[in-house]
């Protein structure tokens, strides 16, 4: 055996214990010679497109004597079908690409890498969330796929300005996650800071996908339940923020989008406001806000009301609680609010099949049987049963429940401190908003602080679409 033979097998025994052959049944290695040279193929058999490593293979076993002096570039330039092929002398680079689905080759003589793209993703068709549904317009959303996420991008941003950086990240689980912006309209300083604090990110594994992110290149508030990220699972959304000057923030593994930077009002647009003519969606859009704002204070309102009947004005009366009642009614709004959250748990893991029992058992309980044994009376069912609608009118679960705590804190002061309580809690809800700390951006409640009339305008009322604001 000669030295470069004895050198090649002592390298591919090397990468075969780093890549697990026999270890992982997944991992394929394969033994090839090319030209006349020893030669060994890696992938992970289930990133593997059959039919391209099959036709590229078997172009390689009909290659004739390769020169002495070759090159691996020139082995590319001649053998290689596929589009993406480079070089890579880094081995743990080269072994994390073929983790994320490229294939690795060696040959005898040829000192680097040779990376081959011959993966395809396990994914599931291209349909519209489930939680931002549209009667108009486009009805495709994110896959768990980020090459996939990428072009429904370049679909419908289609020049050279839109940039899309890729980054890995977690020591471990080397997370693919891409930046996408326009060079022409990003901010700068917004995107070297995000940059930054993505190289920074000292975690073994993200494997929570945008939540594990999110959490790590923002700065810990655990006090404060306001989100500091908006989400979208929408291609056209995710579109339109990159061409008005945001930046989205992808992760493999998952379907959902970052938009950066978010302000609290930025949750008070969705979709179908665009989809729509400028005076609907400008309906529908402060239509969003009034609710969000009624579901924070109209539970406490409405207790600080009926706990002081004398108070209540005639034309208010039908507020007023006739009925009797034995529980509290602080612990009926309490209670309904834990129950509701335990209803949406319950129903996340109840299959399609039982879902009509489950909805029928759950009016019952909560409904009839509940009000019959004086455990509730009908009002606090009929304030909590448009509370619980209300919050599915905007599409931000986070905001939601940020909402929904904001709202419980309200009732437990107002019953511990009346109307004091109840404007303490208002004030409280208005500092966390205040000092909500967003990744980048001028403020969390930009363009109200600091204010600015024309964006708070353009916020509130949907313009119509012309040569100017394009």
């Amino acid at each position: 055996m000669s030295r470069k033979q004895e050198e090649f097998q002592k390298r591919t025994e090397h990468l075969d214990s780093l890549l697990g052959i026999g270890r992982s049944f997944d991992m394929v290695g394969r033994n090839l010679i090319i030209g006349g040279r020893h030669a060994r193929f890696w992938v992970v058999n289930g990133y593997m497109e059959d039919g391209l490593v099959e036709r590229m293979i078997d172009h390689w076993l009909t290659v004739k004597n390769l020169p002495p002096t070759l090159t691996a570039t020139d082995f590319i330039a001649r053998c290689i079908s596929v589009g993406d092929a480079q070089t890579e002398t880094d081995e743990s680079k080269a072994l994390t690409a073929v983790f994320s689905g490229k294939a690795l080759l060696v040959m005898e003589g040829l000192p680097e890498n040779i990376m081959l793209d011959v993966k395809t993703y396990p994914a599931r068709s291209v349909a519209e969330p489930d939680n931002s549904k549209v009667l108009r317009g486009a009805h495709d959303g994110f896959l768990e796929t980020l090459m996939k996420n990428a072009a429904l991008l370049r679909r419908r941003i289609r020049t050279p300005e839109l940039t899309i950086e890729d980054h890995k990240v977690g020591e471990r689980s080397h997370m693919d996650v891409a930046l996408c912006y326009l060079e022409s309209r990003v901010d700068r300083p917004m995107l070297e800071r995000i940059r930054r604090q993505l190289e920074a990110i000292d975690v073994r594994s993200v494997t929570m996908g945008q939540e594990s992110i999110a959490e790590a290149i923002t700065s810990p508030q655990w006090y404060n339940p306001f989100p500091r990220v908006r989400y979208t699972e929408r291609p056209d959304t995710a579109a339109a923020s990159i061409l008005e000057g945001n930046i989205i923030l992808m992760v493999d593994n998952t379907p959902a989008a970052m938009i950066l930077p978010t302000t609290i009002f930025s949750f008070t647009e969705a979709v179908n406001d665009f989809y729509f003519p400028p005076l609907v969606g400008t309906y529908l859009r402060l239509l969003r806000l009034g609710v969000s704002i009624l579901t924070l204070i109209i539970t406490p309102l409405w207790y600080l009301i009926v706990k002081t009947p004398d108070t209540i004005p005639e034309n208010l009366g039908f507020l007023a609680v006739e009925g009797e009642y034995y529980v509290p009614l602080i612990l009926q709004l309490l209670l309904l609010e834990f129950v509701i959250d335990l209803l949406k748990l319950a129903s996340l893991n109840t299959p399609d099949a039982l879902s009509n029992s489950f909805s029928m058992l759950g009016a019952l309980i909560l409904g009839n049987f509940a009000v019959q044994a004086r455990w509730l009376v009908p009002e606090v069912l009929v304030y909590m049963a448009f509370v619980a609608v209300a919050n599915f009118a905007q599409p931000s679960y986070e905001l939601g429940y940020a909402l929904k705590l904001m709202r419980m804190v309200l009732l437990i002061l107002s019953w511990a401190l009346g109307w004091y309580g109840f404007a303490g809690g208002l004030v409280l809800t208005f500092i966390l908003i205040a000092t909500t700390r967003p990744i980048g951006g001028k403020g969390y409640l930009y363009p109200l602080l600091p204010f600015n009339a024309k964006a708070m305008r353009a916020l509130l009322i949907r313009r119509p679409i012309s040569r100017d604001n394009t």
